[in-house]
């Protein structure tokens, strides 16, 4: 397809935001099967790759692929940002009356779109792609599940390991996680903070063909901390409660010395309990100090007022 309108001067039925980083295999095959789906349900559409500071190779194809088709956009960050960082420059550049975000890897089958977008006109504002049964690994379905489960707790907010950014948003869905200013983002949770109506529909998950995850046991832990401490004061409540309770078995355990002491002969207190006691306290104070100094740590970082990403180069048609 090479359409003659610039994308600018037309009303863009859907945009489609990917971010790229480590399946540079995939995007030539990912960028014919989009085409073929999109064309399939909607007049006019955008396509925007965001290479999040992968190999030089990677910039190199998204610019072929736009050179070709006029609906494919090309945004080049400075450096590594992230995922969710890299989803948000291509969320701000769209213009779209719907937003699709999907994985670069061809997991999230471009075909499943279609269902998406039908399901959408239903008159949800959000239609999220839910992965039935996921191609993955045992480790990496073990640790996801447990990653959405312990930041749905700490943050308050009911997380289906089975939705991940797959889905289809409407534009005022859009405007509103973009009004979201904080540093540190997190889509999944975003999406759900703004609120709207949703619906999540059944989609088949393809096995993972190109490139590897870049997500590991020490990043999902990473990515869990750096996100509770953005949506959440939970942990500083749950130390509330922790100090309630330690004060309380505190204050039983003084009054049954002092029974004791009343009532009875009380023998001398052994050295081993003092030590023990000592170290158990100090344990919490300084647990109770690192949390908060993570969050001190956080609102630093938010009051430097930095950019979030940086654009280092966007393919010249369509801007």
């Amino acid at each position: 397809m090479n359409t003659s309108q610039p994308l600018k001067d037309k009303e863009i039925d859907i945009s489609v935001i990917i971010p790229v980083y480590g399946c540079d295999e995939s995007l030539q095959k990912l960028h014919e099967r989009l085409t073929v789906s999109l064309e399939s349900i909607v007049k006019n559409h955008e396509i925007i790759f965001i290479d999040d500071g992968g190999p030089e190779k990677t910039w190199e194809i998204i610019q072929n692929i736009a050179n070709r088709d006029d609906s494919v956009k090309g945004i080049r960050l400075s450096r590594n940002f992230g995922q969710h960082l890299a989803i948000t420059a291509g969320l701000e550049e769209s213009i779209g009356r719907w937003v699709v975000v999907m994985d670069c890897d061809l997991q999230d089958k471009p075909e499943e779109i279609v269902k998406l977008y039908e399901k959408a006109q239903s008159g949800v504002d959000i239609v999220f792609a839910q992965r039935v049964d996921r191609q993955d690994s045992f480790f990496k379905k073990s640790a996801s599940k447990l990653f959405y489960k312990v930041l749905g707790y700490l943050t308050d907010t009911r997380l289906d390991y089975s939705v991940a950014n797959f889905g289809i948003y409407d534009r005022k869905v859009i405007n509103a996680v973009l009004e979201m200013k904080e540093a540190h983002k997190f889509f999944p949770i975003m999406v759900r903070w703004v609120g709207f109506s949703s619906a999540s529909i059944k989609v088949s998950h393809a096995d993972r063909i190109y490139g590897e995850t870049t997500y590991s046991l020490r990043s999902l832990i990473a990515l869990s901390l750096g996100v509770m401490l953005s949506f959440s004061d939970k942990p500083l409540r749950l130390i509330i409660k922790s100090g309630f309770i330690v004060s309380f078995i505190s204050t039983m355990y003084a009054l049954f010395i002092i029974v004791k002491a009343l009532w009875s002969d009380i023998s001398v207190v052994g050295w081993s309990s003092i030590m023990v006691s000592m170290w158990l306290i100090s344990g919490i104070l300084m647990s109770i100090i690192g949390v908060v100094g993570l969050y001190v740590g956080r609102t630093f970082d938010e009051a430097k007022g930095r950019p979030v990403y940086i654009i280092k180069d966007i393919t010249s048609k369509n801007i």
